[in-house]
């Protein structure tokens, strides 16, 4: 499917010069002087390549369609990353760098979505929003107003986020995963 290049969105697996890319980042940009365009950042997902690209509103980009199955993840071998088929109960293989930024989310019997082309894993989907405990949260600076400012804390995976003042350690809160933010606090 054609789709425009002011049109790409975050996530999204396109076609572009003979490879497979997914879009990891963009930024429309309207300068005061000629046409507007996207600047992407995109992933190969053949060998991993990153670059930036340019789409012009006039430009036109194949949106490769992927097969999607549900896998569950079962442990960490060195640098793989061991999934069971949820229908079929074969395992599969897959290097732990195939979920980026979102591996330290990846939780033991966690139901993934396999992202394949042409019958080949290229892409790992987690849960958006999964819930995390606060190890260590800073202390509220007196005189900060509480609308606007939040404070680092570290989950119990590692990750660094910032949270609202009130959040204590100990607490169960909802993680947006690909965006690496508070959403709220666990019910």
């Amino acid at each position: 499917m054609k789709i425009s290049g002011v049109d790409i969105r975050p996530g999204n697996i396109i076609e572009y010069e003979k490879g497979i890319w997914k879009v990891a980042k963009i930024q429309h940009t309207q300068p005061g002087k000629g046409g507007a365009y996207m600047q992407v950042e995109m992933k190969n997902l053949q060998d991993g390549r990153k670059t930036n690209v340019r789409f012009r509103s006039a430009d036109t980009v194949e949106k490769v369609r992927l097969d999607t199955k549900d896998y569950q993840f079962l442990y960490e071998d060195g640098a793989m990353l061991v999934f069971m088929d949820t229908d079929t109960y074969e395992q599969i293989t897959l290097p732990s760098d195939l979920l980026g930024d979102a591996r330290p989310f990846l939780q033991d019997g966690m139901q993934v979505s396999l992202e394949l082309w042409e019958e080949k894993p290229i892409s790992v989907q987690l849960p958006t929003q999964i819930e995390a405990v606060i190890v260590e949260a800073d202390a509220v600076v007196k005189g900060q107003t509480a609308s606007s400012s939040y404070k680092p804390a570290v989950l119990d995976n590692g990750v660094r986020i910032l949270v609202p003042p009130h959040i204590e350690s100990g607490t169960r809160i909802v993680v947006d995963v690909y965006e690496q933010s508070y959403v709220g606090k666990a019910s």
